[in-house]
């Protein structure tokens, strides 16, 4: 069999891969992706959608007129040694310019997120501004290509139906208590109700769903040649150049050459067993770990990468996009793993140790916590944590997997997953829990949460905890009491929403070697890439916002003419971009 020819081979469809694929296309170069699962999305469809991207255009449009020194000084702090200025400045830089990209020529559509601030308080931290989100998408306009998509994550789902974070989450918390809410809620539920019976799923898209919906539908209008079940088996190259690979197509290997260059975009390796081993400290047998991200995600771009030459950089601060998870029981086998990124901040409860103690500001930033988890573990001892509540606050806001009234508990009772107990002695006995020490904690805590206080660890101190807490709830939208029995727990691991060490790239995305010289024609975006962040987490959406822009910055310099000196300045190759092509 004869290899396919093209000028981009993109290995993976994550929101890096499928950027890269509609640059490359749009500045009209031939491209192939190849995805190794029978859908395309990887860990962007699983994902809330958010972009972290300093000074863009929504955000100008809506008044809000940053300096640019303001993110770059935020970044320098909150990353300290991990900081790498031309990687920052072409984030910055870039980021805006490619969001005005897409909007030219792509069908992306946006939305702001100018309230979200970052994570911390540092110098130079945002309260607005610096998010960018997907406007969601009518699934009907993928046509076929609908049936390709990642579905969103059931658990995550309200039995297949997405909700969008900021109103569309507040609407459905508060549907029992205000008309406008139930309304909206009562509509949601009839058009999912319309969806299903017609299309087998809903066709109203949000969150990251819709981010790679609209890339998606971008990709097939540009021509990009779209594969499933398509696993990259190896790099070929001509002496040091990278000039396709060998790719398993329905089980057949086949190869692909790529004349301009291949970028992996494989997702990292969140279930690679042997790497996480090595690169997880506090995993030595790399199983004490549970990812959110799909399970197909096992590392291959990373290692065909090494196998080319690649410089693996385990040198970030953590390894892994650190989030607490709970492991959801399912009747077909293997649990699954449940992100726990909003109900922390509400008001109402708070998480312990096995010892019965409080560790961390709940409200904290889901890396923040698993990190002060796996520190507030003793040596020796399984890293987790419970979340304790009482029953007013799982029917308000839910817990886990166990979602607010009017859904039952029953099921996840009868699993185990959801404890629940009449008294708090009760409830650590069934959970393991030193009893006496739980009763003092929760009593310690509730006399100060009567008044909205939280003396120990300050939750409710900063804009992040304030908005991901409850509004409607005075004095302080984060703390309240714990007192109206039955009392629920559900154990939460460390996990991760994706892994942050990868192969070296520069600021072009150009895949690097041991000697920090780039390897021809081999890039590396999203998670297969070295976070910029070097291992921290200074904001929600450092993942996307980087694998959008690098993926950006990389099929504007794959469409660099051939004489380009190799060493042209990434503006110069930018360009290009005035011989994009217009979709209306």
């Amino acid at each position: 069999m004869s290899a396919l020819q093209c000028d981009v081979l993109v290995l993976g469809s994550g929101a890096g891969g499928l950027s890269t694929a509609v640059t490359a296309a749009t500045l009209g170069l031939s491209v192939i992706l190849c995805e190794k699962e029978d859908v395309f999305g990887g860990t962007t469809a699983w994902s809330g959608g958010w972009m972290w991207l300093p000074c863009n255009p929504l955000a100008r449009r809506a008044g809000i007129v940053e300096n640019a020194d303001a993110p770059r000084t935020y970044l320098r702090n909150e990353l300290g040694k991990h900081y790498d200025a031309g990687k920052v400045d072409a984030l910055i830089e870039h980021g805006p310019r490619m969001i005005e990209f897409f909007e030219r020529n792509t069908s992306m559509r946006f939305i702001d997120g100018n309230r979200i601030p970052d994570f911390h308080t540092t110098q130079g931290a945002g309260s607005g501004g610096r998010s960018v989100c997907a406007m969601p998408f009518d699934g009907r306009a993928l046509g076929p290509l609908i049936d390709t998509l990642r579905p969103p994550l059931t658990d995550m789902t309200i039995s297949g139906m997405a909700i969008a974070s900021g109103q569309d989450l507040a609407h459905f918390f508060n549907a029992t208590r205000s008309a406008r809410s139930a309304w909206h809620v009562t509509k949601r539920f009839a058009a999912f109700a319309l969806h299903k019976l017609r299309h087998g799923r809903s066709m109203h898209l949000v969150n990251g769903n819709a981010l790679v919906a609209r890339l998606l539908k971008s990709a097939a209008d540009l021509g990009v040649r779209l594969e499933t079940r398509a696993k990259a088996v190896d790099l070929i190259r001509d002496g040091a150049r990278v000039i396709g690979a060998c790719i398993e197509m329905n089980g057949v290997p086949r190869d692909v050459i790529a004349r301009r260059g291949v970028v992996l975009a494989c997702g990292g390796y969140p279930h690679d067993r042997a790497r996480r081993a090595r690169t997880f400290a506090y995993t030595p047998s790399g199983d004490e770990h549970w990812s959110a991200a799909p399970r197909s995600n096992t590392g291959d771009g990373v290692r065909i990468g090494e196998a080319a030459g690649a410089h693996f950089d385990a040198s970030l601060k953590a390894p892994a996009a650190w989030a607490p998870v709970s492991l959801v029981p399912k009747r077909e086998g293997d649990a699954v793993a449940f992100a726990h990124l909003v109900e922390r901040a509400k008001p109402g409860v708070i998480a312990v140790t096995r010892a019965g103690r409080r560790f961390v500001n709940e409200a904290s930033s889901y890396y923040d916590f698993v990190s002060a988890m796996i520190d507030a573990t003793p040596p020796g001892e399984e890293a987790c944590a419970w979340l304790v509540c009482d029953h007013r606050f799982q029917r308000r806001y839910g817990l886990g997997a166990a979602k607010p009234f009017p859904f039952p508990l029953h099921r996840h009772e009868r699993t185990g997953y959801l404890k629940t107990a009449p008294t708090i002695e009760a409830l650590a006995r069934q959970c393991g829990i030193d009893a006496r020490a739980l009763s003092e904690t929760i009593a310690a805590y509730n006399a100060h949460a009567k008044d909205g206080a939280d003396p120990h660890f300050h939750k409710g101190s900063t804009p992040y905890n304030r908005i991901q807490g409850d509004a409607s709830h005075e004095p302080n939208p984060c703390v309240a009491p714990i007192v109206d029995g039955p009392f629920h727990a559900v154990k939460v691991l460390p996990g991760s929403l994706g892994t942050f060490a990868g192969l070296a790239t520069d600021s072009r995305a150009r895949v690097l070697d041991a000697t920090r010289t780039p390897i021809p024609g081999l890039y590396a975006v999203g998670n297969d890439a070295a976070s910029m962040m070097g291992g921290h987490y200074p904001a929600g959406g450092i993942t996307l916002g980087p694998a959008m822009t690098f993926g950006y910055l990389a099929g504007h310099d794959l469409a660099r003419p051939a004489d380009t000196d190799a060493d042209t300045n990434t503006d110069n190759a930018l360009s290009l971009s005035s011989h994009a092509r217009t979709i209306p």
